[in-house]
């Protein structure tokens, strides 16, 4: 779902790109780049050292989180086969230990999940940061008028986007 910012960001270059060309700018005047954003986050080095960053960061974590995961499906499966030999008394012990240690493994996992998304911001944020200034740099050497990021079709001698991702791997 595309949320309304998203929608008014096209809504705009829309306008800009439609400006230009009421304002009388040529066609071939207009210089227009595009950077695939995708590719840069999937591609360039920084996006590859913050993954693996965050690996390292989390990775103990997640193995703990999968531990206790592992000891709830062992401790729930041995209650189901000992629930109809247990005496009731037992038996709602053993439910509220269950019920206990679930809401332990939902809470430790749902507060992972959100530190983990936490990080991933942020280290997504600082690679778009250095990424948006190369582009700028690009842009401003190549005398570009116009650089997009998203588009539904792109000719490939507008696309800039090996060009970015040799100033980010090339800069630190």
């Amino acid at each position: 779902m595309k949320t309304l910012s998203s929608l008014f960001n096209r809504k705009t270059l829309a306008a800009v790109v439609l400006g230009f060309a009421t304002l009388g700018v040529a066609a071939q005047d207009l210089r227009i780049g595009f950077v695939n954003l995708e590719r840069i986050l999937r591609d360039s080095n920084s996006a590859k050292a913050a993954q693996t960053k965050l690996e390292q960061e989390f990775s103990r974590r997640e193995k703990e989180v999968q531990a206790l995961a592992a000891q709830l499906k062992t401790a729930s499966e041995k209650f189901e086969r000992e629930a109809p030999t247990l005496p009731d008394s037992q038996r709602t012990v053993r439910q509220r230990q269950l019920v206990d240690q679930d809401r332990d493994f939902q809470r430790k996992q749902r507060e992972f999940q959100e530190d983990l998304n936490t990080r991933k911001n942020e280290e997504l944020q600082s690679v778009l940061e250095r990424a948006n200034r190369i582009i700028r740099q690009v842009a401003e050497a190549e005398k570009f008028d116009l650089v997009i990021q998203e588009a539904v079709y792109i000719n490939p001698k507008h696309d800039i986007t090996d060009k970015v991702l040799s100033g980010l791997n090339s800069s630190k």
